[in-house]
């Protein structure tokens, strides 16, 4: 407890006209307005996203959705071995139903209106972020704290995005504001609000089962106080044997032990990296750094590591990251006051404004970029294709690129013949998949299937397997009808530049 005291203490010397003008703030008034102000950011956010991140988005999601709600879609492998729930579909399932009857299941809103849902639990973690800040370390550093996470690129590269990871952040932000043992005095703390955080850690492993990871350390006084649960919230135990026993999420690629500390979230928290860790001797909060560290070091010893995977402690890096801004805007203040100049150009020239200006400067381009230009093919395609069918221009695709390259369903909306290039893990070793097969020899592959079955209406595909297939595609009466720019540089494969479409003409 004397560690949470000197925390707070040091923020409480803030000047007392300090603390009145940002009382006095429009944006802080109140946590209507804040919500209100977060919700606007997050809605403008979600659509602006029109790029493709990761195939969980869709094929984890919205496809499942899909498919309860309209009857078709593509079910992938983890839901034939029951690693998944059903618990995060099914709010986009709701979300589709209301579409269907305000007449909205239109392409447009198809493609938008999952991210907009996004933005509005988006803005909930947000709310839920500053309540926590200003419980720990007052209005002063949650003002800050609310900063950094909005300005943050990953938070806006990702949030809104329909991840399960997405959602289960925002409990975990949520759960964390109703812990009791991360406040001053947790004895004097209702026992429904604990019971509330429990519930919440409970859901967040519903929707997400590795989100356990992160509530455990917080879970533990549970044992030693009562058991709130009407029964046990286990980790399902296929989710187990396949990711952890069996490491079957290795077959998807595999990262050095130490990926998450030397690139992967360090990209994430990216120039507010020098902050937070400031933020975290200063504030001596070792609970919530620990928590941190705790996530980090375990999924380390996943061979499989993704960005996304620790998307729920982000936020308590960035809430650091606000303290240690908090902490400089007072030592500005106090210098220009021992100056006697608290005069506009003086505050404008101060380390904080500096601050907040590298961080807009490096921040927000790269948060554009990765939202708007870097892989927007995949999504554009899928737009396009939706369209045609919508006019009953397409009959049938075949994608021929790596599995699960772009939307489906979900984003097409029209009960049609489509295939893409299977990559289920297989039982026995050695054994190439579809995709593996089509990315060794292009030709080869695209003229055995060919060869078993008939032609498709359009064919998709990336310009670096197109230039190989050209030839063979026009042999047998397709033809280029548009052209997709996707990256300028390559990711995790051989340059992607752009996607292309081909259409089957009469002879």
């Amino acid at each position: 407890m004397r560690q949470r005291h000197r925390a707070v203490n040091t923020n409480s010397n803030i000047s007392e006209e300090e603390q009145n003008k940002h009382s006095k703030s429009l944006f802080f008034s109140s946590e209507k307005r804040i919500f209100g102000i977060c919700l606007a950011i997050r809605i403008v956010n979600a659509l602006l996203i029109q790029t493709y991140f990761n195939p969980d988005e869709h094929w984890q999601t919205l496809e499942v959705a899909h498919r309860i709600v309209f009857g078709y879609g593509h079910l992938t492998w983890e839901w034939k071995k029951g690693i998944r729930s059903y618990l995060h579909p099914m709010l986009f399932a709701l979300l589709y139903k209301i579409l269907v009857f305000l007449h909205l299941d239109t392409p447009f809103f198809m493609i938008k209106a999952p991210r907009l849902l996004q933005s509005l639990f988006s803005a909930v973690g947000d709310l839920y972020l500053y309540k926590f800040s200003r419980v720990l370390f007052g209005d002063h550093v949650a003002k800050w704290a609310l900063f950094s996470q909005l300005a943050n690129w990953f938070m806006f590269f990702c949030f809104n995005r329909t991840f399960s990871n997405s959602l289960e952040t925002v409990l975990t932000l949520v759960g964390l504001y109703y812990w009791p043992t991360l406040r001053v005095s947790s004895s004097k703390f209702p026992s429904v609000s604990r019971k509330l955080g429990l519930a919440l850690a409970a859901l967040a492993c519903a929707i997400r089962p590795t989100s356990a990871i992160t509530v455990l350390v917080l879970g533990l006084t549970c044992l030693l106080d009562r058991l709130m649960y009407g029964s046990w919230v286990l980790v399902p135990l296929n989710f187990l044997k396949f990711n952890f026993l069996s490491s079957g999420g290795d077959y998807y690629g595999t990262h050095k032990w130490h990926w998450y500390f030397t690139q992967g979230f360090t990209v994430m928290v990216f120039t507010f990296l020098p902050f937070s860790i400031a933020g975290i001797i200063k504030s001596k909060h070792w609970k919530l750094s620990g928590l941190i560290a705790w996530v980090l070091g375990l999924y380390s010893v996943l061979g499989h590591k993704e960005f996304r995977f620790v998307l729920p402690v982000l936020p308590i890096a960035l809430m650091f990251s606000g303290y240690s801004l908090a902490v400089m805007e007072k030592a500005d203040y106090l210098e220009n006051k021992r100056k006697g100049s608290l005069n506009t150009r003086s505050k404008w020239l101060s380390k904080t404004r500096f601050a907040i200006f590298f961080l807009l400067v490096t921040n927000i381009p790269m948060a554009l970029y990765m939202s708007l230009v870097h892989q927007r093919g995949t999504e554009d395609v899928m737009n396009y294709l939706s369209k045609e069918a919508l006019n009953e221009k397409v009959k049938s695709i075949l994608f021929l690129m790596p599995c699960h390259s772009t939307p489906y369903y979900s984003a097409l909306h029209r009960n049609l013949p489509m295939r893409f290039l299977d990559c289920s893990p297989r039982e026995e070793k050695g054994i190439l998949d579809e995709s593996d097969r089509f990315m060794k020899d292009p030709v080869a592959f695209t003229s055995e299937i060919t060869k078993n079955g008939s032609l498709p209406s359009h064919v998709v595909l990336f310009g670096s397997e197109e230039i190989l297939l050209r030839d063979l595609l026009k042999s047998y009466s397709f033809r280029e009808i548009r052209r997709f720019f996707h990256a300028h540089f390559k990711v995790d494969r051989d340059l992607q530049a752009s996607v292309v479409v081909y259409a089957l003409t009469s002879k």
